[in-house]
């Protein structure tokens, strides 16, 4: 047993120094080989390691809507979207081969469709500095989404990436929203003397909820109408772990500084080409967590479409935790919206306050969030109302998470 366990901890430790792009808590983005929490199996050579793990989060909710939107008619309620849910219950396992393949399967039980399908990826890296991964993944775009799922300083993600823009346009599809994250596709990646990291890769564009091959060639540019997408980080200090608070990293000093883009080519079923460029920096010092991103985001109709005017939005946030007590986490956040598009001015801001505490003992973490959407800058009062249509003025969230 004693032989075993020393040859399980050399093993880890091998995966963390060649999961450094990721860091050797994120490679995932839910529970690593190299977590305390749970445990690994490993063959006695020690090249096969496997990792069973599971996430479950259960939220209360609370919505209220003021009246623009509702119609009294029909009885609408300022009150909607309340109550209680379960935004995921993860069941998954990861692991490492002979030292060079690292893989991931992952299944979100609380999501539908083929969503359900979270991850299922396999990342073949024979250096440090390259290696290649492929399947469904986190595309590389916004410090937000590529946090280790369950560490995020907020039990909800910024507004200004996950609420759909407005157009004066029906498309054939959903109308596009600033974040990518999951999608199906191969990517590039790796970290050259432990401070620069890059990502290139070629996905689908159609999101989570999508697990097929259905995209063709743009009529346009007549290349593959796939998402293109590229990311550059600087982490002076060695690898920044994807963590917005961790009561395990009460002494570290690891600072992100990033840029990425994307083109989503013919994304929204021939009639957009949706192109997004972001700036990103986090910094985990002692005891505080600092993070700021700012993106932006053009839609340019295709020629089939017949429309000659494009539009242009941006949004952004800037936050910050701090650990009151080793297991009492703070929380502030401002975010901001340009979500009508620039043509017509005014934005959302977004304040929000958040406490969290960590049992970490038992692996459970208790966040509790409030956030109050304002809108300011609007020429006419119509645009006003338009702009927080379908998103609540007031919201709170209590979220228990239980993860090994």
């Amino acid at each position: 047993m004693k032989k075993i366990l020393t040859i399980t901890a050399m093993a880890l430790a091998g995966c963390f120094a060649a999961n450094a792009q990721y860091d050797a808590d994120t490679e995932n983005g839910v529970v690593s080989l190299a977590d305390h929490r749970g445990f690994t199996f490993t063959t006695k050579k020690g090249d096969f390691l496997f990792k069973p793990y599971l996430l479950v989060q259960a939220s209360a909710n609370y919505n209220y809507y003021d009246d623009a939107g509702l119609d009294p008619a029909y009885n609408q309620d300022n009150v909607a979207n309340s109550g209680f849910a379960i935004p995921y219950a993860v069941l998954g396992f990861t692991g490492k081969a002979f030292d060079i393949v690292t893989f991931n399967l992952s299944i979100n039980a609380a999501a539908s469709g083929g969503a359900i399908l979270q991850q299922a990826w396999a990342d073949i890296r024979p250096k440090e500095a390259i290696g290649v991964r492929i399947g469904k993944f986190k595309t590389p775009f916004s410090h937000a989404y590529l946090t280790t799922l369950g560490e995020t300083l907020f039990p909800v993600m910024p507004t200004s990436l996950t609420a759909q823009v407005i157009l004066p346009y029906s498309l054939n599809a959903v109308t596009p929203h600033i974040g990518t994250g999951f999608d199906l596709g191969v990517e590039v990646h790796g970290m050259v003397k432990n401070k620069w990291g890059y990502q290139v890769g070629i996905f689908n564009g159609t999101g989570a909820s999508v697990n097929l091959a259905s995209k063709t060639f743009s009529d346009d540019w007549h290349i593959p109408s796939l998402l293109y997408a590229a990311r550059l980080t600087f982490q002076p200090f060695g690898v920044m772990p994807a963590s917005q608070g961790d009561p395990r990293r009460l002494d570290s000093n690891k600072m992100l500084i990033g840029l990425s883009g994307s083109l989503n080519v013919e994304s929204e079923n021939e009639s957009t080409n949706d192109l997004r460029v972001g700036a990103e920096w986090s910094w985990i010092k002692d005891r505080w967590y600092f993070g700021a991103e700012f993106y932006w985001m053009h839609v340019g109709f295709t020629k089939r479409q017949k429309i000659d005017k494009s539009y242009n939005y941006y949004g952004g946030y800037a936050q910050a935790g701090y650990f009151i007590t080793p297991k009492l986490q703070g929380a502030l956040r401002y975010d901001l919206f340009e979500r009508n598009s620039t043509g017509k001015g005014g934005f959302l801001n977004m304040p929000a306050v958040g406490l969290n505490y960590f049992f970490d003992s038992i692996n459970l973490k208790l966040q509790a969030m409030y956030q109050y959407t304002g809108r300011t800058g609007h020429d006419r009062q119509m645009d006003r109302d338009e702009d927080n249509l379908g998103l609540a003025t007031s919201s709170a969230v209590i979220m228990a998470q239980y993860t090994f």
